[in-house]
């Protein structure tokens, strides 16, 4: 699966999950129901799936131009840890606000998100990639017929 759909595909579902960690994880760090964090984690997917595939579209356009064209370990560590540190940008305000709550309370309220969802994200890639085979940027070129 390439292209398009291999991204649809790949933001739905690691939004689908993600949006349960993120309800059930606010809930339970911020004492209060799933039903009111609930809301603010379907906010919170919107604005990740939208950068999730902006910010991938970005990763594969640059890795596409690299030498090596290979998803090593480290490459994907960049690109779990550079999608996480940039939606923090857009959510530590949102949940502030949301609640209530100061940025630095917000941040705390965050933390154990921003600690796991790194790891989620790279675990869910190699299992994506896994499942549904290596997107088209990551692959070697051909070989020619000799």
């Amino acid at each position: 699966m390439q292209g398009v759909k291999r991204k649809l595909v790949y933001v739905s579902l690691y939004e689908v999950i993600g949006m349960t960690f993120s309800a059930l994880g606010l809930a339970l760090l911020s004492g209060t129901s799933p039903g009111s964090t609930g809301p603010l984690a379907v906010i919170i997917t919107t604005i990740a799936v939208t950068w999730n595939f902006i910010y991938t579209s970005l990763f594969e356009r640059w890795e596409s131009r690299q030498v090596s064209r290979t998803r090593t370990v480290k490459r994907r560590i960049a690109h779990a840890v550079g999608f996480q540190l940039t939606l923090i940008v857009f959510l530590i305000p949102l949940i502030a606000w949301w609640m209530n709550i100061s940025l630095v309370q917000a941040f705390l309220l965050d933390l154990a998100l921003i600690l796991f969802i790194p790891c989620y994200t790279l675990a869910f890639n190699w299992l994506f990639d896994k499942v549904f085979g290596l997107p088209a940027s990551a692959l070697p070129d051909p070989q020619p017929a000799t």
